[in-house]
């Protein structure tokens, strides 16, 4: 498996697939990334020769925060948000959705399972 980035990309996919399971290089990236290079995209993850990969390494590198970094990144700005109390930060804190879905029903993601709740019971009818 070659290694880009710190991460083991998987060599029987196409490279500009395998560049996906870097954090932060989506399918647009990794074909700009790839252009920039000059590596064909249908070219094996596991057939790039190690002048191919640092290519890539090095382009990743100069003009892309990923990994580590941009995880770091991330975390910092919602830990801000929750920090000067804004309205984003509530939702993030609670572990609600934070861009505006509905809740009523749905966001189950982000709720995690339901809690039940018991049911009010009937009073007996009189007779």
């Amino acid at each position: 498996m070659p290694r880009i980035a710190g991460v083991d990309v998987p060599k029987q996919k196409q490279i500009w697939i395998a560049l996906t399971y870097i954090y932060g290089i989506g399918k647009t990236t990794a074909r700009t990334i790839l252009e920039e290079a000059g590596i064909p995209y249908e070219k094996r993850a596991g057939a790039l020769t190690e002048q191919e990969i640092a290519r890539i390494q090095n382009i990743i590198f100069k003009d892309y925060k990923v990994e580590g970094d941009l995880r770091k990144e991330v975390s910092m700005n919602i830990k801000r948000l929750i920090e000067i109390g804004s309205y984003r930060g509530l939702r993030h804190r609670r572990g609600l959705p934070v861009r505006g879905q509905r809740t009523h029903t749905n966001a189950r993601t982000r709720k995690g399972p339901r809690k039940t709740v018991a049911g009010k019971k009937k009073a007996p009818s009189p007779k």
